[in-house]
């Protein structure tokens, strides 16, 4: 896979070839280009400069006299040029870094070009649906006619309307507190979020990977890293007078964890299952699921991160959305696997999976996990590379990649709909219960209404 620098100046028509599929300015690669020219070109300048500066320093130790006064103020002349194109290259690196950091990551030739979500492409889909009758058409639709499914008579109550219906939590006082998308989680759906979060944990684990608490804060150096932070900074809540925010997922907190290290190829790859809660302003997003727990300021989620060797990643991506499946399919909540379009991409992914739920109320897919192959997009930012041994001479940048394993609120919303009754109780899918049994008060097999 070709990193942004060294397609810029062996292969340029790649980064040209991805901007055009992202519909984004190629202007940008042809500035890059021309920058990148123009600093090399100052750099061997500059390298002769201090050259000839040398040799004159060799000269003056030898010379006396008229000679030697000569040679000083040559001396002097070309230190003068060194540190004025000193100067020069260094505002030419400033602004060459600025433009390749502008650019996108460069999309893998398997994904699809698109202008928005709605041209994503399902690949695959799980399990059996409940579709209500008048969903059925819609659901065919969304499903290509692939997915397995049960037509089922009686609607089912939507998971923003069942939560306050039935007690499970409460979004009006914690407006009065918080503001909107905000919400007190009650009894059963406490429980529920722990259980969540302790499946996918010890999923993970057996599976190889490093469970860790992060900071829930980080300071803009970081940040500017894992994202596009200028895009980014207007998701993200600051600390009032301090260069520190809080952190919109684990993974971002995760990747700057080996920020300016050179790691080993012997420690690589590195698995971290991170937990943490998550905080996100939603700009942009009013108007949409502004009732319930599914589209919320904070949350808390379990995500899965790598760093590997670049020739691994593509591999390491597969294997990352099969973890996902596997524990979405011991929830037993029908699914399908999108791959996401050049339109919908962002700008930090070369690739990306997204796993949508289906949901019954809804009648629709609602996504739940994203599952992004960043390849050297986040590691040159933050300076992270690999060697032979550490403390070895870098052998390029390490790949990096993350995915959601569950984000707790959301997956309860998915339950909600999915395992739903008619007397108004949810069955509690059978993989949570062994976290549950040896809590006294916790439910034990279904979510039982609080009034």
């Amino acid at each position: 896979m070709w990193s942004i620098l060294k397609a810029l100046r062996e292969n340029p028509e790649i980064l040209i070839e991805s901007q055009r599929r992202r519909g984004e300015d190629v202007e940008v690669v042809y500035r890059a280009i021309e920058l990148d020219k123009r600093w090399r070109e100052e750099l061997f300048k500059l390298n002769q400069l201090r050259r000839e500066r040398n040799q004159l320093s060799e000269m003056v130790k030898k010379a006396k006299g008229e000679e030697k006064r000569k040679l000083i103020e040559k001396a002097k002349e070309i230190s003068e040029m060194v540190k004025k194109g000193e100067e020069e290259l260094r505002k030419l690196e400033e602004e060459l870094n600025s433009t390749l950091l502008s650019i996108p990551n460069i999309i893998h030739e398997s994904v699809p070009v698109g202008k928005d979500d709605s041209e994503n492409v399902p690949i695959r889909f799980w399990g059996k649906a409940r579709v209500y009758k008048e969903h059925l058409e819609s659901f065919l639709e969304q499903s290509e006619g692939k997915a397995s499914y049960e037509v089922i008579d009686r609607p089912v109550i939507g998971h923003a309307d069942a939560v306050e219906k039935f007690g499970w939590a409460d979004i009006e006082r914690a407006a009065k507190v918080a503001g909107s998308r905000f919400y007190y989680l009650l009894d059963d759906l406490v429980w529920l979020d722990f259980a969540l979060a302790m499946y996918a944990l010890d999923f993970l684990k057996k599976k190889g990977f490093t469970i860790l608490s992060p900071p829930y804060m980080m300071n803009s150096r970081a940040y500017s890293g894992v994202t596009a932070f200028s895009d980014f900074e207007e998701v993200l809540y600051k600390i009032e007078d301090e260069d520190l925010y809080l952190i919109a997922t684990s993974e971002h907190p995760i990747a700057g964890m080996h920020m300016n290290e050179t790691l080993g190829e012997d420690e690589l790859p590195l698995l971290y299952a991170g937990v943490s809660p998550c905080f996100r302003k939603e700009a942009g997003a009013h108007g949409k699921d502004t009732k319930g727990i599914f589209r919320v300021h904070q949350f808390n989620k379990v995500e899965q991160f790598i760093y590997c060797l670049p020739e691994e990643s593509w591999d390491w991506h597969e294997r990352l959305i099969a973890n996902v499946e596997e524990l979405w399919q011991g929830l037993g909540i029908p699914y399908r696997i999108v791959n996401i379009c050049t339109g919908d991409l962002g700008i930090v992914a070369a690739k990306k999976y997204d796993l949508e739920a289906w949901m019954p109320a809804q009648g629709r897919y609602r996504e739940m996990v994203s599952c992004s192959n960043c390849t050297d997009w986040q590691s040159y930012r933050l300076n992270i590379r690999y060697a032979e041994k550490r403390g070895m001479p870098s052998k390029g940048f390490v790949h990096t990649l993350n995915s959601t394993a569950i984000a707790t609120t959301r997956a309860i919303t998915a339950i909600i709909e999915n395992f739903q009754l008619e007397d108004g109780r949810v069955e509690i899918p059978r993989v949570l219960r062994r976290y549950l049994e040896p809590i006294e008060s916790a439910p034990k097999e279904y979510i039982e209404p609080r009034k």
